[in-house]
């Protein structure tokens, strides 16, 4: 029989090589809201959301000051930050569209709605909400039926008021 993960297990924390911690810090910390936790002088510093040790590890010990990585190469596709509420998404969307920060997508997935943007770097970053269990698509077989389409970005972002 085959080995199946235990249910509770989750992913706890992603760590992103960057060029600059500064740069960085101030794309997650002051434009996403991460708190730091701890940093390694000017070469690592990890950040929370909600005072966990660390979410997102952020370090230049193989890439102080160097270019993002080619899109056509293999490596991170983007890291994912779920947000609690749809209204959390909304805020979080108001800040970046306040910040005149570019998104690269926006999408509905039947399971969740996301926003999809780059960090200074070119790091691939998914700032979605997971709709309510009992309102994700499924097939008459009962699995999964996600999807992608437009995002009323517009409807999202009159909830942030």
């Amino acid at each position: 029989m085959p080995y199946t993960i235990p249910a509770q297990t989750r992913i706890g924390h992603v760590h992103l090589k960057v060029s600059s911690i500064p740069k960085a810090l101030e794309f997650y910390r002051d434009l996403l809201g991460f708190k730091v936790m701890s940093t390694y002088g000017e070469q690592a510093a990890f950040i929370s959301a909600g005072g966990y040790h660390h979410h997102i590890g952020l370090n230049t010990w193989y890439s102080k000051g160097g270019e993002p990585a080619p899109k056509g190469s293999t490596g991170l596709f983007h890291t994912a930050i779920l947000y609690p509420t749809r209204k959390d998404l909304a805020i979080a969307l108001k800040r970046l569209v306040d910040a005149k920060y570019p998104l690269t997508g926006a999408a509905d997935h039947g399971v969740s709605e996301a926003l999809y943007l780059d960090d200074p770097d070119g790091n691939g970053v998914e700032l979605y909400w997971d709709k309510p269990e009992s309102e994700w698509p499924k097939k008459t077989d009962g699995s999964l039926d996600m999807y992608t389409k437009r995002l009323d970005v517009e409807a999202l972002l009159a909830e942030a008021n």
